[in-house]
């Protein structure tokens, strides 16, 4: 079974379960879940009957709210890092951990294409949570990072919602 999967299923689920108001609080938190976030949580919303509209902005809301969440802690950590390293402590060579091949692309992207670019592109790739503090951990400025990933997440948020919208309501009619 894909654990994934069965997340997602469990959410549509709980949605179909609980009173009609407290629906898009449930799509919300889905969208704070790395995997889920706010492309699969409006797609939730919307299988669960939630109107798109606001299927789309809890599932964004709470994919922004969890990255935000992230960015802030990296960039406290990537800051403790990088002041106990100037602290003239003792540093030991450790064999690093080999990237994992979405993590390389990602990489790859932020290089390329800078920012902007790729917190567009890496949704294809990886989760936006990992994709924000990798870019923190690589020295971006948190508000543009921050600025960035709620475009992504809002353009996917939009794109996976009214997909799901317009072919349930294409097989419907």
């Amino acid at each position: 079974m894909n654990p994934i999967a069965d997340l997602i299923r469990t959410f549509q689920e709980l949605v179909a379960q609980v009173p009609e108001f407290l629906q898009p609080f449930i799509v919300l938190l889905g969208g704070m879940i790395p995997f889920i976030e706010g492309d699969a949580g409006g797609i939730i919303g919307v299988l669960g009957g939630i109107n798109p509209i606001v299927a789309g902005v809890a599932a964004a809301t709470g994919n922004f709210l969890a990255v935000t969440a992230v960015v802030f802690v990296s960039s406290r950590a990537r800051t403790a890092v990088l002041a106990s390293r100037s602290g003239g402590g003792v540093q030991t060579l450790e064999k690093p951990e080999p990237e994992s091949k979405g993590r390389q692309r990602v990489q790859r992207w932020l290089v390329r294409f800078g920012v902007p670019g790729a917190s567009l592109l890496a949704p294809v790739a990886i989760p936006s949570h990992f994709t924000a503090a990798m870019f923190i951990a690589s020295g971006a400025p948190r508000g543009w990072v921050l600025l960035w990933q709620a475009v992504a997440i809002v353009g996917w948020t939009a794109l996976t919602t009214t997909l799901i919208w317009v072919g349930l309501n294409t097989v419907i009619m």
